[in-house]
């Protein structure tokens, strides 16, 4: 244990941020030099808050396995390589969870049942930043080659997971993304803002050296279809994610102005990232509407404000959630309470209990504002509370409902469930003999950290395929679900 009494003297404390005038300024991280540098002056304390309880139910809310004590108590002593060993043990990318996981080991944490909980994730970008500058990520090739051949379709953490697993396990890993580059949604849907591409790089750069071959700007299914991936390679890892965004078919959907997130969060990475993009759709000077009040709603808030938008709305049609955790979602569950992200910071409105009625438009046939109503608990409309507010930029950020159907999925002829998720077994086999399948194309929208436990579970899957047997972890079975009530 660290500090045996550290919960007792120390509170919950954060790193801080830049201020809000300087930094949407720019697209860089919201954190002086990082946030694995920001909170060094306060991490040793923090880390020192956790109890090393008898059952770390952090434990439980993460389903990587982190073991979370353990790196606690060596930032504590000042064991920074020893902290990055045991984290690597079970997380292949600790600077892509410290920065984007909602962190549910925090809400599981045994502290945060009467105080404010260890600040796990933050006590994880800390040692992998530091890992970093201190030389102490470095390439693990393996000791021999299997001979063995594996294609992973899609470049999201899911996909780099299990990449990264077959290529130390021996086996030739090639990795496919239609996109032009390597990181799928890390990538382009990612804004800098929340995590700078420098991370992503470095990763990818550790990956080639170990022997991991991408092939970005493929589009399986297109250029290379289902049965010639299948007769090319001696298993496939389908983890193309869950890319079918969810639409809001009311009058006036037809409209221009009107579009999807993942239309428009790629195209402000490209140009943030000094790419030119012909016809950008862009917020500058326009009243923006965000339908979905999740984190991909977050970043088109900060994305907008950045681009100079003259008003900003974000719509939700759930009731705003408690400052503290309800009632009804008792420790160690995740709760639904009410979320400051640096975006919201920066400006913007939320408006909760909302639905739109209908996309209003001029005479051109562009978006001009929307028409809502309040909805009570149950989604009903409440008669009396119609208005209108203007907008000439709609982002939908609604979510996903499942995999992209045509090209790839319909070759290979696989399994769906009721949900459009491809179908596979416990060891994560899909219904056509060498094809797996991890992250979000199976399991449907979901976490950064599920996605990589996935990812590591549908490696060791393979591997046993491959070779019979494997000294691969298993995290997660797929099966396995988030902790609620």
């Amino acid at each position: 244990m660290a500090d045996p009494k550290g919960f007792l003297k120390e509170g919950r404390a954060l790193a801080t941020r830049r201020p809000v005038e300087e930094r949407v300024g720019d697209w860089n991280e919201v954190y002086p030099d990082g946030i694995g540098r920001a909170l060094l002056p306060i991490i040793t304390p923090q880390a020192g808050r956790c109890m090393d309880c008898g059952i770390p139910f952090c434990h439980q809310g993460c389903p990587l396995g982190n073991i979370i004590p353990e790196w606690n108590d060596l930032v504590w002593r000042d064991d920074w390589e020893g902290a990055i060993e045991r984290l690597h043990a079970t997380n292949n990318f600790p600077e892509f969870t410290g920065r984007l996981c909602p962190a549910p080991c925090e809400t599981a944490c045994v502290l945060g049942i009467n105080q404010d909980p260890v600040t796990i994730k933050n006590v994880e970008v800390s040692i992998i930043d530091k890992a970093w500058e201190s030389g102490y990520v470095r390439p693990q090739p393996p000791e021999w080659l299997s001979g063995k051949t594996v294609a992973v379709i899609g470049s999201g953490p899911a996909g780099l997971a299990a990449a990264q697993q077959l290529t130390r396990a021996g086996h030739t890993v090639a990795v496919y993304e239609r996109a032009d580059k390597i990181g799928g949604l890390m990538r382009y849907g990612i804004p800098e803002f929340k995590m700078e591409k420098k991370h992503l790089d470095r990763r990818l750069d550790q990956m080639k050296r170990e022997g991991t071959v991408f092939r970005a700007g493929v589009d399986v299914g297109a250029e290379l279809t289902g049965p010639q991936l299948v007769d090319r390679y001696d298993a496939v890892v389908l983890a193309m994610g869950a890319t079918e965004a969810r639409d809001l078919p009311v009058p006036g959907r037809e409209l221009a102005g009107i579009h999807q997130a993942m239309e428009f969060l790629p195209q402000a990475n490209r140009v943030a990232l000094g790419e030119e993009v012909e016809g950008q759709i862009l917020a500058t000077g326009k009243d923006v509407v965000i339908i979905g009040g999740g984190d991909t709603g977050a970043d088109c808030l900060g994305t907008s404000t950045r681009q100079g938008a003259r008003s900003i709305t974000q719509l939700e049609i759930m009731a705003q959630p408690p400052e503290t955790r309800p009632a009804g979602q008792p420790w160690p569950s995740y709760p639904m309470t009410f979320r400051v992200s640096s975006a919201h910071e920066e400006g913007g409105d939320r408006v909760y209990a909302i639905s739109t009625q209908e996309f209003l438009g001029d005479d051109a046939g562009h978006v001009s504002g929307l028409r809502l109503i309040e909805v009570d608990a149950k989604f009903q409309p409440i008669e009396g509370t119609e208005r209108e507010i203007p907008a000439q930029l709609v982002l939908f950020a609604m979510g996903f409902v499942g995999p992209e159907k045509p090209g790839l999925i319909e070759q290979l002829g696989v399994e769906l469930d009721q949900r459009g998720n491809v179908v596979r077994d416990a060891a994560y086999a899909s219904s056509v003999e060498g094809v797996y399948v991890a992250g979000d194309v199976g399991r449907g929208q979901s976490l950064i950290v599920w996605a990589i436990a996935e990812g590591r579970a549908a490696a060791a899957a393979v591997d046993t395929y491959l070779t019979g047997s494997s000294t691969l972890p298993v995290p997660i079975k797929p099966t396995d679900r988030p902790l609620v009530v």
